[in-house]
C-alpha cells in the first residue's frame, strides 16, 4: 500500500509540475529539459575508439558544398566521382518548391547551364542517394497527427534518374525549423502511402553493404538511438592534406572527427583520391567554409561539449547523416529500455526501499532520517552511475528516471503513510467495522 501511495504521489507532481503558472518559475528545470545522463556517457566516458570504428570512420568523407551555386558544385561533384566512391549521398533538394517552375519563385533555373551539368553529373554516378522531403497532406496536418506522413517530395526528375531517394527527416521535438533542434534518434523507415521509404543515412547504409543494414533494419524498431562517434572539428580539417594511409594514426583529436574537405579544396583538388577511392561520400551544408558557426541546419547532440543549459548547437545535419550511416555499419547498435521495463524496475526498488525504511524505523527510530536521507542520496547516485554504465559500456539505454523519482520520494512519502495515511486508515477501520453494542432500555 505503501508503495502504491508513492506512485500516485509521483504521478500527481508530475501533473502539477506541468502546469503553466507551476513551469513558469522553474528555471532549472526548464534549462535541463532536454539533458539525461546518458549524454555523459557519449561526452565523458566513451571509450578510446578501437581500430574497427577508426577504420569506420576512415570510410566516410564529408563535403562541403557552402553556398557554391550548382555550376561550381557540378565541377566539385565531378571531382569525386572521378575517383569512383562506392556511395555518394547529397544532403541538398534540387527541385522547386511547390512545383512551381518560373524564375521568380525558383531562381535557380535562370542558370540552365549550371542545372544541366549537376544533372549529368548526377546520372553519371552509381549509387547515388538524394534526400527527400516527408509531408502531410492538409487533412492530416489539422489533425495534428506528427507521427505519420502521407505524401513525400522528391528532387526534380532531370536529378533523380540515376539516383535513390532517402527522406533526411530527424526526430527534435522543434515545432519550426527556427526552433532548437535536439537530436539524439532517427526513424530508420517509415510507411508513406503503403510504401517503405528509407531514411538518408538508410539508404546510404544499404547501397554501402545491405547485408549489415537488413540486419539492423530486422531489429523492427520504429525509432533508434544514434550512436554518434564523431563530428567535424574545423582544427583538424587540415587532415585533408594528409595520405589517407596517415589518417587517423596521428592527430589526437581524429579519434573524434570525420575526414571534411571544403568545396574550394575539392575543385582545386587539395586531396589525395585515395581518400575517395571506394569511400562513402557525403555532400552537403557546413556552413559558409568548414568551422563557420552557422547556425542554419545544426542540431544539438550529445557530442555537445557545454552538455547543461547548452548555449550552441554543435552538429550540422550532414554529420548527423554521417553518424546514422555509421551507427548502422558499425553492427553494434544501442537498445532501449522499454517503458514497462523502466516502471518494473522502479516499482521493485520502491517496494524493497519501503520494506527497508520500515524495518528501520522499527528497529532504530531514532536514527531513522539520518540514515534514511544517506540511503536515499547513494541509491540516485548509484542510479546515475549505472545509466552511464549501461549505455558506455554495455550499448543499453535507460534513464532509469521513474526509478530516481520514486527513490526522490520514497522517504517523505513512507513517514506520511505511516504516520498519516495508515493511522487515519487503521481508524476508519475500527470505526466502521467494530461491531456496535446494543443499547440498554432503561425503565
Amino acid at each position: 500500500m505503501a508503495t502504491i501511495f508513492i506512485f500516485i504521489v509521483m504521478y500527481g507532481v508530475s501533473k502539477v509540475t506541468q502546469l503553466p503558472q507551476v513551469n513558469a518559475f522553474d528555471p532549472i528545470s526548464n534549462a535541463l529539459a532536454d539533458f539525461d545522463l546518458s549524454d555523459f556517457a557519449f561526452n565523458k566516458f566513451r571509450n578510446d575508439p578501437d581500430a574497427k570504428e577508426r577504420e569506420l570512420l576512415d570510410k566516410i568523407v564529408i563535403v562541403n558544398i557552402g553556398e557554391q551555386s550548382r555550376r561550381e558544385f557540378a565541377l566539385a561533384f565531378q571531382n569525386i566521382i572521378k575517383y569512383k566512391p562506392r556511395v555518394v549521398g547529397v544532403d541538398g533538394f534540387y527541385n522547386c518548391e511547390g512545383g512551381i517552375y518560373d524564375i521568380e519563385n525558383c531562381p535557380q533555373l535562370a542558370d540552365t547551364l549550371g542545372n544541366l551539368l549537376l544533372a549529368s553529373a548526377f546520372q553519371q554516378t552509381k549509387n547515388l542517394v538524394l534526400v527527400s522531403k516527408l509531408l502531410q497532406t492538409d487533412s492530416l496536418a489539422e489533425a495534428g497527427d506528427f507521427d505519420f506522413y502521407d505524401s513525400i517530395e522528391v528532387a526534380d526528375e532531370m536529378f533523380r534518374l540515376n539516383a535513390k531517394n532517402g527522406y533526411a527527416s530527424l526526430p527534435t521535438d522543434a515545432k519550426y525549423q527556427e526552433d532548437v533542434k535536439i537530436c539524439k534518434t532517427f526513424f530508420p523507415q517509415r510507411v508513406v502511402n503503403k510504401k517503405k521509404e528509407l531514411a538518408f543515412g538508410t539508404q546510404v547504409a544499404m547501397l554501402y553493404d545491405s547485408v549489415t543494414t537488413k540486419k539492423f533494419l530486422a531489429r523492427n524498431n520504429t525509432e533508434e538511438v544514434i550512436n554518434f562517434v564523431g563530428n567535424v572539428e574545423h582544427e583538424v580539417v587540415k587532415l585533408n592534406s594528409l595520405k589517407s594511409q596517415d589518417l587517423g594514426t596521428t592527430d589526437v583529436n581524429r579519434k573524434l572527427s570525420f575526414l571534411a574537405l571544403d568545396v574550394d579544396d575539392v575543385i582545386n583538388e587539395k586531396f589525395e583520391p585515395s581518400a575517395i577511392e571506394d569511400k562513402i561520400v557525403l555532400f552537403g551544408y557546413l556552413g559558409s567554409y568548414i568551422g563557420d558557426p552557422a547556425w542554419e541546419d545544426k542540431f544539438f547532440t550529445p557530442l555537445n561539449k557545454k552538455i547543461g543549459g547548452r548555449a550552441n548547437p554543435d552538429m550540422f545535419g550532414l554529420i548527423v547523416h554521417a553518424n546514422i550511416v555509421a551507427t548502422i555499419l558499425s553492427d553494434d547498435y544501442i537498445d532501449v529500455a522499454s517503458q514497462n521495463l523502466e516502471y518494473f524496475i522502479a516499482f521493485v526498488v520502491c517496494f524493497f526501499n519501503v520494506a527497508l525504511f520500515s524495518f528501520i524505523n522499527k528497529k532504530w527510530p531514532v536514527i531513522y532520517d539520518g540514515v534514511g536521507v544517506l540511503i536515499q542520496v547513494i541509491e540516485i547516485f548509484l542510479c546515475g552511475y549505472a545509466v552511464i554504465t549501461l549505455l558506455a559500456d554495455h550499448h543499453f539505454k535507460s534513464t532509469l528516471g521513474v526509478t530516481m523519482g520514486v527513490l526522490a520520494l520514497v522517504g517523505p512519502c513512507y513517514d506520511l503513510y505511516a504516520g498519516l495515511i495508515k493511522e487515519g486508515i487503521e481508524k476508519l477501520r475500527k470505526f466502521w467495522l467494530t461491531r456496535k453494542q446494543k443499547r440498554v432500555l432503561k425503565t
